[in-house]
């Protein structure tokens, strides 16, 4: 059986597991969570060697590419209370989004149902395989998991632990497949009529070259260009906790801050920003207007402002005003996350209504946009689309809707014609 085969038989897998998981109740899907918490828990000894050897055949790679591809307890941790937080979550299947009564003994209700299959595409990141496929078993759907070779032993032992979760719980345990190969990406993508959404977590590389090759929906985003405007009344001692925090706290992250943007008035606060993070070995790029307040920060270039860094470097441009602030964010902005320090209420109010972006912030940390931060227990990634689902996509961006008409021999005839019967078109509480 070749790749493009293979790959077939376990979408078709997926499919059929789907249309069980369904209709399976919330009880026993949280039961699967609960279990695969537990399996982690039992096994982590294994878990980390297996991520061990992954990271030891990847010392070539880059720094950020094996910060996101370490496992440690702290992570295993994390992954554990996140399958339990999306158990505890409300189940999202059934759950009635209308009521309206069309005419007497005419009702309609929409209810949300399963998307069906998801594609996973994921690079490095072996807990992505944990985050999607606990979301994904909440909402009844099927996932077919592909992650990078760089972590195969691991990913392909969390994936396994999923399986064995529904089986506990005595749900199918093909709603969780693993793909292996960069050929079962390519088998993977050509098919629109098994499979319902595609969900890309890695390089935007991967993510542009996804989104041009398959007539699946695509989720994700491509860059996580971030900003921090300082205005003018930005409080220097929280500039220097947030831009730190944003920066440093996990550079690799797509909503690390890539660019701090300075109001003109704002010197006294960058130089303290500036100082705090060059004693923490941060790398700055400045402006014409940086380097004269400060000479030591290199010269930027005009690629910087368009630059994902995903390493301890920050590009720092001095503006006249908010509005020369948010235009700049709007040329070279990815639509991630972008945020705001001031004291100015005004200010404040404009940036949060104007600037086109998943998240903006005033007053916090670029580092909030996630889903288990916003209490959507985990994230199957963070979109940056307008349709669908936008920022962090939680349980409610992997379901979707269908509509339920109750009659009693009602005919579309009688509703139309100079004797039309008016309908009554009124919600039900």
């Amino acid at each position: 059986m070749n790749t493009a085969e293979h790959t077939r038989v376990k979408a078709e897998a997926a499919r059929r597991a789907t249309r069980r998981l369904g209709f399976s109740e919330g009880e026993d899907r949280n039961r699967a969570l609960e279990a695969t918490a537990a399996l982690l828990l039992e096994r982590r000894k294994s878990i980390l060697q297996a991520n061990a050897a992954d990271c030891q055949e990847a010392s070539d790679l880059p720094i950020a590419v094996r910060q996101r591809m370490h496992l440690d307890d702290v992570k295993l941790m994390e992954m554990v209370r996140s399958l339990r937080a999306v158990a505890a979550l409300p189940d999202p299947l059934g759950q009635v989004r209308l009521r309206r009564l069309l005419d007497e003994g005419l009702e309609l209700t929409q209810i949300t149902c399963p998307l069906g299959v998801l594609g996973v595409i994921f690079e490095a990141r072996p807990d992505a395989a944990i985050q999607i496929g606990a979301l994904a078993i909440k909402t009844g759907n099927a996932s077919l998991l592909k992650g990078g070779r760089e972590t195969a032993r691991t990913h392909a032992l969390l994936a396994e632990l999923l399986r064995e979760g529904l089986g506990a719980a005595g749900l199918p345990e093909d709603g969780i497949q693993v793909l292996e190969g960069r050929e079962a990406v390519e088998s993977l993508l050509d098919l629109p009529e098994l499979v319902d959404l595609i969900i890309p977590r890695g390089s935007k590389d991967l993510v542009r070259y996804i989104q041009a090759r398959t007539r699946i929906p695509v989720l994700g985003h491509a860059d996580g260009i971030c900003h921090i405007y300082l205005d003018a009344s930005a409080d220097p001692a929280m500039a220097v906790d947030l831009v730190r925090d944003a920066k440093l706290q996990y550079p690799a992250a797509c909503n690390a801050v890539e660019t701090l943007l300075v109001h003109r008035e704002g010197e006294a606060a960058l130089r303290a920003v500036a100082e705090d993070l060059r004693m923490l070995g941060a790398e700055l790029r400045g402006c014409d207007t940086v380097r004269e307040w400060l000479p030591w920060i290199a010269q930027a270039t005009e690629a910087d402002w368009g630059t994902e860094y995903s390493a301890p470097v920050l590009s720092v441009k001095v503006v006249e005003t908010l509005d020369e602030a948010m235009a700049h964010i709007h040329t070279y902005g990815s639509g991630h996350t972008e945020a705001i320090l001031t004291e100015d209420p005004a200010a404040a109010a404009r940036f949060l209504a104007e600037v086109d972006a998943a998240g903006v912030y005033h007053n916090a940390s670029t580092r909030f946009a996630d889903g288990y931060r916003y209490g959507f227990g985990a994230e199957v990634g963070i979109s940056t689309g307008r349709l669908h689902a936008r920022g962090p996509v939680g349980l409610e961006g992997l379901v979707t809707g269908k509509y339920l008409l109750r009659g009693g021999g009602h005919r579309v005839v009688d509703y139309t014609g100079p004797e039309a019967r008016p309908f009554l078109h009124r919600d039900i509480p």
